[in-house]
């Protein structure tokens, strides 16, 4: 098996992880809430409520990782970075589609 180098390859992991970290909530905290309102910017549309910002906040970090991770496959983490981020773009734009299109 061929040994991957860390590279420029390797940041679409990171990227990926930092997505997440804005994405998903952990022990009913958002970590991405915490660092928007920290920075000064909303993370809902309506106060608690509305449409959660976050979520595309997220796709500054995913699409990056995507884009990286094709470009540098060669790299450790690279191929995973990649996987994972289109499948999270994916997700993110097909349901912020179907949820527009039904209210």
């Amino acid at each position: 098996m061929k040994k991957r180098k860390i590279g420029i390859g390797t940041t679409s992991l990171v990227l990926f992880i930092i997505g997440s970290l804005f994405a998903f909530t952990f022990n009913k905290v958002c970590i991405g809430d915490n660092i928007l309102n920290y920075i000064g910017l909303k993370s809902w549309s309506n106060g608690n409520q509305g449409t959660h910002y976050t979520i595309f906040y997220s796709l500054l970090f995913y699409i990056p990782s995507l884009i990286i991770g094709y470009k540098f496959n060669d790299n450790f983490g690279s191929k995973v970075g990649n996987i994972l981020s289109t499948i999270m773009v994916t997700i993110i734009i097909v349901t912020s589609l179907l949820f527009t299109a039904i209210i």
